[in-house]
């Protein structure tokens, strides 16, 4: 510590005091100035950078005290040590209590513990300053990219409701980023340290859920050759997110209500409960509501997850974030291939504008990676973009004459093509049944799954 050339500031009325303070630093390496009272070190401070502050407690015109909760509202990172006579330790307390890292008493071992307490000081002061820039490269490297409106709401509600232990239930199309919202939720919460387990719900049979979920014990069931740890176990203490929970078979659905209300689960096969400390995340693209109108989701588990809504806008919805999103894309690429693309051309741009995206976020990182990859250096030509559903918003496909029925069609169709042939998502987006959407896709001849 001692080589790294740390700044201290010496505090002290004290004439002989003072000089023997300053010729320890100076014996250890640091580099240090020095004041005889409050209001001049004060001064000192607030035009010098420090990494330490050593202080008398009593001394004219300001105490140390008093400096101390100065030079806190000035810069409170700064570690604030205190010299204290013997008769002074109750006052050395009350400032530990103000923020002071510690206190040494002026006594025959006063060399010996100003060397340890200032080493363990900015030892401290190191790791608290390490923290504070891995939080804000944690915050940074999961921030929601966009500058439009509703980016910037989602982007204050996440954190707003960081910090809590409340449930957040976060919607939106296949590719919107649903999955980068609930890490930014545990990455910029008091859980960083901990366990960020996912499940996802849709690609678990329902007959390995439970174990999934909660674990079993060894010969619980055939083929549990041992005890296992389920996912709330794991992620105690963290972030456990429940990936297209809207997929969740109805009997899961309860088991996982119990464990969120009592906050312990108990194991496949297994008698005692166990305790878990778990902030539930779940993502869905699919509308929660219409599945608990049909029955098929627990309205009590629905509102339990529904503490904070997250709602994600699809990228053809918020498309003056293209740009920002593109030069991210090109920035992360460039980085992890060594390119120097500058940037994209004006007519590249125009083109990924005129796109609907489909496949959303995720769909158009895909398409600047491949052409951050063909360029390599300079920009981005619009040559590289070939979308073959580019379409143009002045026609629909709806002209004068045409009859509801012919439109309806059209309007099926075109939103079936939208969702790539998913049928459960066309339906969604058309707000009828999968039945519905069915019959009428037989009624135009249209049979193929």
């Amino acid at each position: 510590m001692a080589g790294e050339k740390k700044n201290i500031l010496v505090v002290e009325d004290d004439a002989y005091m003072l000089k023997s303070v300053v010729e320890i630093l100076r014996r250890k390496g640091y580099v240090s100035q020095a004041s005889t009272n409050g209001p001049d070190a004060l001064d000192l401070f607030k035009n010098t950078s420090f990494d330490l502050v050593i202080s008398d407690i009593k001394m004219p015109k300001m105490s140390g005290i008093e400096l101390l909760e100065k030079i806190k509202q000035v810069d409170s990172s700064v570690p604030f040590v205190i010299i204290t006579a013997f008769g002074d330790v109750p006052l050395a307390v009350d400032a530990m209590k103000k923020g002071a890292y510690d206190f040494i008493e002026k006594d025959q071992k006063l060399i010996d513990r100003l060397e340890f307490t200032i080493e363990r000081a900015l030892e401290h002061s190191s790791l608290v300053n390490e923290n504070i820039c891995l939080k804000n490269a944690l915050k940074s490297s999961w921030q929601y990219v966009g500058e439009t409106e509703s980016i910037e709401s989602i982007r204050e509600l996440v954190d707003k409701i960081a910090q809590s232990r409340s449930s957040v239930l976060i919607s939106g199309e296949s590719g919107t980023g649903k999955e980068l919202i609930a890490k930014s939720i545990h990455y910029l919460s008091k859980r960083q340290g901990r366990s960020f387990i996912k499940v996802n719900c849709a690609a678990l049979p329902d007959g390995l859920i439970e174990s999934e979920f909660f674990g079993h014990e060894k010969g619980a069931f055939t083929g549990a050759l041992k005890n296992r740890a389920g996912k709330f176990e794991l992620a105690s203490g963290g972030t456990l997110l429940l990936d297209e929970i809207g997929d969740m078979s109805i009997n899961v659905q309860a088991k996982l209500l119990r464990a969120l209300q009592e906050r312990e689960i108990n194991k496949v096969g297994g008698d005692a409960p166990i305790e878990v400390d778990v902030r539930i995340v779940a993502t869905t693209n699919r509308n929660l509501e219409a599945i608990v109108r049909e029955d098929k989701f627990r309205e009590d588990l629905y509102y339990r997850l529904n503490v904070f809504h997250i709602k994600l806008p699809p990228l053809r919805e918020r498309m003056d974030d293209i740009a920002p999103l593109a030069d991210h894309f090109i920035e992360k690429y460039n980085s992890e291939n060594g390119f120097r693309v500058a940037g994209i051309e004006e007519q590249a741009l125009k083109k990924l504008k005129s796109y609907t995206w489909p496949g959303n976020i995720r769909e158009l990182e895909n398409a600047i990676e491949r052409a951050v990859v063909l360029t390599k250096s300079g920009q981005i030509s619009p040559e590289l973009f070939n979308f073959s559903d580019i379409t143009d918003s002045r026609n629909d496909g709806l002209s004068p004459g045409m009859t509801v029925a012919e439109a309806e069609k059209k309007l099926i169709l075109q939103t079936l093509e939208f969702c790539n042939q998913n049928r459960t998502r066309a339906a969604e987006m058309l707000e009828i049944s999968i039945r519905t959407l069915r019959n009428k896709l037989n009624e135009y001849g249209v049979n193929k799954e």
